[in-house]
């Protein structure tokens, strides 16, 4: 047990500084699921016994490990698996950002500030940790989740069983890292471009029956949001942030399990700057370059999953778990720098609290059918503060005085979804089964809503080698909870921030009809071949723009939308040498903005009301392939993400042109150094040094212009123990 102290002290400095370095006021193809590496153990030992004596290892937690990946179904939906070797296989392995891992699954589409948009949802995305699901964070650019916790995770998307509700263009399915079956973990450092300086670490083991695994991080660097300019470097673009992660797990008994886990992320970033910009208005005593601007922003994410998980009998399957996450913004702009550049300065502070019960359960009725059925509940706090300073103007829309007036606003709401569900998989025959059933949802919030949704979804094994899938889904997704209230569009009349227009109808839910079909077939047995077509019907299309100089998301509603495509993927391995390739082709479109008018001019709200639009996410084409070898203890590896570019010019006619960035790396294991166990790997991102636009700053709901990372070079040492 002391080894076991020992280990958690060595960690337990960098992760109290993950939970407090930054401050904030409070305002793979694959069809089946693998469960988590690693191991729950029950420790028999005596307390007071020698710290050698070693627990028992229970076959109980792979029991409920098989009964927790039981109470999930993907029948019908398009899966994608990402496993460890996948991750270990990755330019950067264990260090790359979560958002980049994903976009290694088909039809995952890089947008600025880290977003993602997966078959041509502005993001939509809904996230779960061990089943559970995680309330989302208020849009920024930080990551709340780190790959390195990360065992195995699935994507699941086309038509989802009845089980999974709200943000559904993709659901992350995380198996987080446990205890494994001997104690261990590693400690690690970063270093390379943009004066990158990362430390690292993660342990696990078991202390008194308590099975344990943590991780934490701080990393700084001078890349912290995609550089507005196509230079190596960015002005003011420093940023820090920290991680820390826990799971813990204990076995009450052979057949019930108790976990908790427990995450924390802060992030600290400089907006940067691009310098010889003119300015547009005059404030009395302001002379500031554009370079020179200093605009931050700090991000703040914390969450807690309380589960218990067990069977009963044969038959009984559940999980019950009580979650609560915090999550907050915080947007300080150059107060003088901001007014002569865009006319409005706003300090924007914005907040949520949700707490929430899921409750899931499988009954095996017989040999033929198995019952699912459960429910989730979240209540959540959302504050929303506004400080600004502008200038006044007169009816024409121009600067009338150089003297800055102050506007506050602020706002306070509490939010409800409720979601139940009921669904039967039936094994017709030992090549066929259906999934069918409804989930009813109720949303209240700045708009009330409900719906009930019908979901079918069939499996047919044509032969060894061929397996056939198709359904249908009926989705009912909320809007994000980031609405400006129209008091603020009337504060702002007759000054240099009002808004285009005054239109101001409220953001709707998004109805929508889904239909996916496809084929998975192995051409040998090395090698699998999978494609996969979807089209889906939308009523109210939600979609998300960044108006204004925070570089925070508002959303907003087209009354009509319709996203279609077809995706193609191949995956190899045999021995030690696997590689895959995806290749997706979309058209995501939209009609008639139909909510949050203010953010548009008329001319575009004229012609988006007679015309169908590409959405501002909409990338035709869209690529990712890599391959990895491993030769005795070293592994060469290699990646490429490609893409016909998002959209741009006056509504989304144009497009930016196609962009190829390409990963490499060599990572070996030294056995015996002098440091002992030890990883060493060389990763070199855009390797090319390909210079590309992500955004060129046109566009429905667009901002700044932002370029992909120029060639970066970084070492990474991990010492094992």
């Amino acid at each position: 047990m002391s080894f076991n102290l020992l280990r958690l002290s060595a960690l337990s400095t960098l992760i109290a500084l993950a939970y407090g370095s930054v401050s904030i006021p409070a305002c793979a193809q694959s069809v089946s699921t693998t469960s988590p590496g690693g191991t729950d153990v029950q420790n028999t030992a005596d307390a007071s016994g020698a710290a050698a004596a070693l627990p028992t290892i229970s076959v109980s937690s792979e029991r409920l490990d098989r009964a927790r990946n039981g109470i999930l179904v993907e029948t019908g939906s398009s899966a994608y698996h990402i496993g460890p070797k996948d991750i270990q296989a990755l330019p950067q392995g264990e260090n790359t950002p979560f958002n980049d891992l994903l976009l290694q699954a088909p039809g995952v589409a890089q947008d600025s500030y880290g977003q993602l948009h997966v078959r041509g949802d502005h993001a939509n995305l809904q996230y779960r940790l061990n089943g559970i699901l995680l309330p989302e964070s208020i849009s920024g650019f930080g990551q709340t989740l780190d790959t390195r916790f990360v065992d195995s995770v699935n994507l699941l998307t086309g038509a989802l069983p009845a089980q999974y509700g709200y943000r559904t263009a993709g659901i992350v399915d995380i198996h987080t890292k446990t205890a494994g079956l001997t104690p261990g973990g590693d400690i690690g450092v970063v270093m390379g471009s943009n004066n990158t300086r990362q430390v690292n670490g993660q342990a696990n083991g078991v202390v008194n029956g308590i099975s344990y695994y943590v991780t934490g991080s701080l990393d700084a660097n001078n890349l912290g949001i995609e550089n507005p300019t196509g230079a190596s470097s960015a002005l003011h673009d420093r940023t820090t942030q920290s991680k820390a992660f826990g799971y813990f797990s204990y076995l009450i008994n052979p057949d019930t399990r108790l976990s908790l886990i427990l995450g924390n992320t802060n992030s600290h970033f400089q907006i940067p700057n691009t310098a010889g910009q003119t300015p547009s208005f005059n404030v009395a005593g302001a002379n500031v370059a554009s370079e020179n601007l200093n605009e931050t922003q700090d991000e703040i994410t914390r969450y807690g999953i309380l589960s218990l998980q067990g069977v009963i009998g044969e038959d009984i399957d559940y999980q019950v778990a009580a979650f609560s996450r915090y999550t907050g913004v915080k947007f300080q702009p150059d107060t003088l720098g901001d007014l002569m550049y865009t006319g409005v300065s706003t300090k924007v502070a914005r907040a949520g609290l949700a707490n929430g019960l899921q409750a899931d359960g499988s009954y095996r009725l017989n040999d033929r059918h198995t019952l699912r059925s459960g429910f989730s509940y979240t209540r959540e706090t959302l504050t929303n503060s506004d400080q600004s300073l502008t200038l006044p103007a007169d009816a024409n829309g121009n600067q009338s005085s150089d003297t800055p007036i102050a506007i506050s606003d602020g706002s306070r709401k509490i939010t409800t979804e409720v979601g139940v569900y009921l669904q039967d998989e039936w094994k017709i025959t030992d090549a066929l089964t259906l999934n069918y059933g409804a989930r009813f949802d109720e949303l209240n919030a700045y708009v009330t809503g409900s719906q009930l949704s019908p979901r079918i979804g069939v499996v047919y094994q044509l032969n060894e080698r061929t397996t056939l899938h198709a359904g249908y889904a009926r989705y009912f997704t909320p809007p994000t909870s980031e609405l400006i209230p129209a008091s603020t569009i009337n504060n702002f009349a007759n000054t240099t921030g009002a808004s285009p227009t005054s239109g101001n109808d409220a953001v709707q839910p998004e109805r929508s009809n889904t239909y996916d079909l496809g084929v998975s077939h192995k051409l040998t047995n090395q090698l699998t071949l999978g494609v996969d077509g979807y089209y889906k019907q939308i009523t109210n299309l939600l979609d998300e723009g960044q108006f204004g100089s925070a570089l925070l998301y508002t959303p907003f509603n087209y009354s009509q939308g319709k996203i279609y495509g077809v995706e193609l993927t191949l995956n190899y391995r045999k021995d030690d040498l696997a590689a895959y390739f995806n290749l997706a082709r979309a058209t995501a479109l939209g009609k008639n903005i139909s909510s949050s008018q203010y953010n548009f001019g008329q001319d575009e709200l004229d012609y988006i009301a007679n015309h169908w639009v590409h959405l501002d996410h909409d990338q035709a084409i869209t690529v990712s392939a890599g391959a990895s070898y491993v030769y005795h203890d070293t592994t060469y590896s290699g990646s490429v993400v490609s893409g016909s570019g998002l959209r741009s010019g006056f509504a989304n006619t144009d497009h930016l042109p196609y962009y190829t960035s390409v990963n490499l790396s060599v990572a070996h294991e030294f056995r015996d150094s002098p440091i002992g166990h030890a990883t060493v790997r060389l990763s070199a991102i855009n390797v090319l040094d390909a210079v590309y636009e992500i955004r060129d700053g046109s566009g429905i709901g667009v901002g700044a212009p932002q370029y992909g990372q120029r060639r970066g070079v970084y070492l990474a040492v991990t010492k094992h123990f």
